[in-house]
């Protein structure tokens, strides 16, 4: 990992996920750049002979902008375990999730680390649209930090899977972080899309994926099939003690996101740990 970007809209949650990217990029050697979106002009109609007040404006907003960026690159490199962090800053206008996304490509960029409500179940999915539309998009994986997550030292990860070949990417993701961060993994078989005829079958599959990844895990645990797989993961979650949850996701677009929806992002939407979403498609 080389690069993280982090989207700063100077609210706590943002501000809180800014905090756990450093604690990332700091035991990953990594560069932040950190990221805030004008999307004051986006909405004006730019006329050159009648300037409206938000283009007058724009230039105060940007300095304001980037005075803020700077003050809070200025609070992380107080820190001693910061000191050697490289940050750099940009303010630019637009729409957040297009831009960022396009950002996190042209920079090569190795994480997204964005902060999220962590709504409950039953309020509103708009909430989360902006985080949503970044794991459904990015090239790269996405942190989604809720703002009720604590300090990020994660012990234990879950990782529910189909273990079919096609998580081998989110496999050799989560290996490389548990080098870093010496976390236990337990693993949550959901479903049977490989159609395994038995808990050995099921076994064999986990040991092959992880022999590919060279990814370590303690326990094996299959859910119940059911239609609320979300609940199920967030319930084994809270029951495991977990303090991350790493999730693959085919990144569904257009009909098909509209018909089946996706799992990974209504688990990160409503997580109150962070989720890491990794990109298979």
């Amino acid at each position: 990992m080389k690069k993280i970007l982090v989207p700063i809209d100077f609210s706590v949650n943002a501000t809180h996920a800014l905090n756990v990217a450093s604690r990332i990029a700091t035991k990953t050697n990594s560069k932040l750049e950190l990221l805030h979106v004008n999307v004051m002009l986006t909405f004006e109609t730019a006329f050159p002979e009648y300037p409206t007040a938000a283009i007058l404006e724009n230039d105060d907003y940007q300095s304001e902008a980037q005075e803020k960026l700077n003050g809070l690159v200025e609070q992380l490199l107080k820190l001693e375990s910061n000191q050697h962090l490289q940050i750099e800053t940009k303010v630019k206008a637009g729409f957040l999730h297009p831009l960022l996304e396009k950002l996190a490509e042209e920079d090569s960029c190795d994480l997204i680390v964005m902060g999220t409500k962590g709504t409950s179940l039953n309020n509103s999915s708009f909430v989360g649209s902006n985080a949503e539309k970044i794991i459904r998009n990015a090239k790269c994986p996405v942190l989604a930090v809720p703002e009720s997550s604590g300090s990020f030292y994660p012990d234990c990860v879950i990782f529910p899977t189909t273990l079919t070949q096609d998580q081998l990417p989110a496999f050799k993701i989560l290996a490389d972080w548990q080098k870093k961060f010496l976390f236990e993994v337990k693993v949550l078989y959901m479903k049977n899309p490989a159609g395994f005829h038995s808990n050995d079958d099921i076994e064999f599959a986990l040991a092959q994926l992880c022999n590919q990844s060279s990814l370590n895990y303690s326990h094996l645990f299959t859910a119940p099939i059911t239609l609320d797989e979300e609940e199920v993961i967030l319930d084994f979650a809270n029951n495991e003690k977990a303090d991350m949850i790493i999730m693959a996701t085919h990144q569904r677009k257009g009909i098909s996101h509209l018909m089946f929806g996706s799992l990974t992002e209504n688990t990160a939407n409503h997580s109150k740990i962070p989720v890491l979403c990794v990109p298979i498609s």
